[in-house]
């Protein structure tokens, strides 16, 4: 496999992570930023813990969707994940279902 064909592959996974992305957002009433992962779920529990060294987050997600083009199942049951370093959480807005005219 060449480097093109290699890198045409990488962008075709991307875009299709994208539309998978597009299509789901909805179904779902949190994003969770990591430093690794991004993630989509509807219920979050972020707890800030400390050892008396530093500050860790021990964050956790049910129902979950991870952004993440290596992995064949991006729907998730239950997520933990332990960092030191920042998350990002937000509630994404309340979307009114649209009927066709």
């Amino acid at each position: 496999m060449s480097a093109e064909d290699l890198e045409k592959f990488e962008t075709e996974q991307e875009l299709s992570l994208y539309r998978e992305y597009r299509d789901v957002v909805g179904l779902f009433s949190h994003v969770v930023e990591t430093e690794r992962r991004f993630y989509l779920c509807n219920d979050v529990d972020l707890q800030v813990r400390g050892d008396g060294a530093g500050v860790y987050f021990d964050v956790r997600m049910n129902d979950a969707w991870v952004w993440d083009v290596y992995r064949t199942a991006r729907f998730v049951k239950n997520v933990r994940v332990i960092t030191f370093k920042d998350v990002n959480v937000e509630e994404l807005p309340a979307r009114e279902i649209e009927l066709p005219d």
